[in-house]
């Protein structure tokens, strides 16, 4: 394999430092901590340009709290500093890592994305009788330190960069030796690349008929029930003795016929229809919306800006007569009925 010659300088390069302060700027930029940052801008570009390559920029200063989406995550995000050397970093290291990657990986790339999957993933059911889906257990939290860190070496050549990746995958640890925040620009592209090995193995090394990967969210289709099994038993392998991962039990294998939960959606051969998830968030969305309407926090455009957002999170599925049985259900009331 040719290593990439991606270097550190091209990271701390000022034009790349300036694209990165606005790219993580985007959307942020009422935020204290970025007006600040923008105040003394050459400044802060020039001193962090001078840690980037002096090998003595701090890394590991994170804010974190709790949500749940829908089970409880613990998210670590970084201060805005920290943030833009993750985007300079990856505006060099991403493509590298993204070209390594099989077209069927959809998570975190350009052109990509959940429903590309999901829509890939009707594709498969329509052509092949069987599938397996597993999912790895606690895998941000899972991801090793050391084997992550060769993966890396194996791709990219100059060594002070390799040292700038490893001391931000060092910053953070779930248990000793693993694990990579959730939350940052970086885990999300390391952790995509993580399972790259994976994704070949299965379809270079198995031959399976169709396979799509939504980060650790794998699905792969078979001509029967044994093929995908045998598939299953070297993916096991493959996860637990080089990447140190463990499939989460029971690993759900079917028939295509029968659809299959990925992504958000019921995805049937012939229909996409929404998970219990996708409807809890709707319904959550529209009774936020009515409740800033009812408590005079947002007005009737606001409202209808309200709804446009709750009608997105179910407009790709076959879900119109279960929207109509939710107003049914419940109506809006006689204030909202004056819109």
């Amino acid at each position: 394999m040719k290593r990439s010659a991606v270097s550190l300088d091209a990271v701390a390069d000022w034009h790349n430092l300036s694209a990165a302060f606005h790219r993580a700027a985007l959307g942020k930029g009422h935020r204290e901590e970025v007006i600040q940052f923008r105040k003394d801008l050459p400044a802060q570009l020039a001193k962090l340009r001078q840690d980037i390559l002096a090998g003595t920029v701090m890394v590991g200063r994170m804010r974190c709290f709790h949500i749940r989406d829908p089970k409880p995550r613990i998210i670590h995000a970084p201060c805005f500093l920290e943030r833009v050397l993750h985007h300079a970093l990856m505006a060099h290291v991403g493509p590298v890592l993204d070209r390594s990657l099989v077209d069927d990986t959809y998570a975190c790339r350009t052109g990509k994305g959940a429903l590309a999957a999901v829509r890939r993933a009707q594709h498969h059911l329509q052509r092949w009788p069987w599938y397996a889906k597993i999912d790895i257990r606690s895998y941000f939290a899972s991801i090793d330190h050391a084997i992550l860190g060769e993966m890396l070496a194996r791709r990219f050549k100059d060594q002070p960069l390799l040292a700038l990746m490893t001391r931000i995958i060092d910053a953070h640890h779930a248990t000793s030796g693993k694990g990579l925040p959730i939350g940052a620009l970086t885990s999300q592209q390391f952790a995509n690349y993580y399972l790259s090995g994976l994704d070949r193995l299965l379809l270079e090394a198995c031959r399976v008929r169709g396979f799509v990967r939504y980060m650790d969210d794998l699905v792969w289709w078979g001509d029967d029930r044994e093929s995908v099994r045998d598939a299953l038993v070297t993916a096991d392998d493959y996860a637990y003795n080089r990447l140190d991962l463990a499939i989460k039990q029971p690993v759900q294998i079917g028939q295509s016929r029968h659809g299959l939960s990925f992504c958000g959606y019921r995805i049937l051969p012939g229909r996409l229809l929404l998970s219990r998830r996708r409807k809890r968030r709707y319904a959550e969305c529209r009774q936020q919306w009515e409740t800033a309407y009812r408590d005079g926090l947002i007005d009737g455009l606001g409202l209808q800006a309200g709804y446009a957002s709750a009608f997105s999170i179910t407009a790709h599925a076959d879900a119109a007569t279960w929207r109509r049985e939710q107003l049914r259900r419940s109506p809006l009331d006689a204030a909202l009925a004056l819109l």
